[in-house]
């Protein structure tokens, strides 16, 4: 009898281990939709880009920029695709659709489009890949679309509504690719 249920727990194991689960949050979609933004500066000097995956769950955003102050620097999706010069006001407040308060460690928080911060390098450059929970590309690409900016100084990831991450120095608008 004791070897039947030993060989019955074995068994219901195995079939446990065969059960399939949803992919987790950020696992890659075969076919997911991508969008691209070029950043530059207020008197139009390229940056470099931000790419926008569709991943399982969200979207994962990728930073890779040059030319930019070293340190730290507050990164945000922003409601509007425009960046109008000198100071992208036209980009509009930080993407929310929810409603929340900024910053992850806000416990009412964060906006859909708070990400980590940016660390750029004494050699100007600075890369950042974040998965942004519960965001669609249908809400990024929407009827105004969106920018993504960088602030000019770092984000305390908290404080609402922009984590006290100073002025916007870099800017661009994301467009389907």
């Amino acid at each position: 009898m004791r070897k039947v249920m030993i060989a019955t727990t074995a068994l219901l194991g195995l079939a446990a281990c065969n059960t399939e689960h949803p992919a987790a949050t950020g696992a890659p979609i075969a076919q997911g939709a991508h969008a691209t933004a070029m950043l530059r500066t207020a008197d139009g000097a390229d940056l470099g880009r931000a790419t926008v995956t569709e991943v399982s769950g969200g979207l994962r955003v990728t930073l890779d920029l040059h030319g930019l102050p070293p340190g730290t620097h507050g990164a945000h999706i922003h409601t509007v695709g425009q960046c109008d010069a000198p100071d992208f006001a036209t980009a509009g407040g930080h993407w929310n659709p929810a409603g929340a308060k900024h910053g992850s460690m806000n416990p009412q928080g964060p906006h859909e489009g708070d990400m980590p911060n940016l660390i750029v390098g004494a050699n100007g450059r600075g890369t950042i890949g974040a998965v942004l929970p519960g965001a669609t590309m249908a809400g990024l690409l929407d009827a105004d679309g969106a920018a993504i900016v960088i602030h000019d100084k770092p984000d305390d990831l908290m404080t609402d509504p922009s984590g006290n991450s100073g002025g916007r120095i870099a800017c661009g608008v994301f467009a389907a690719s």
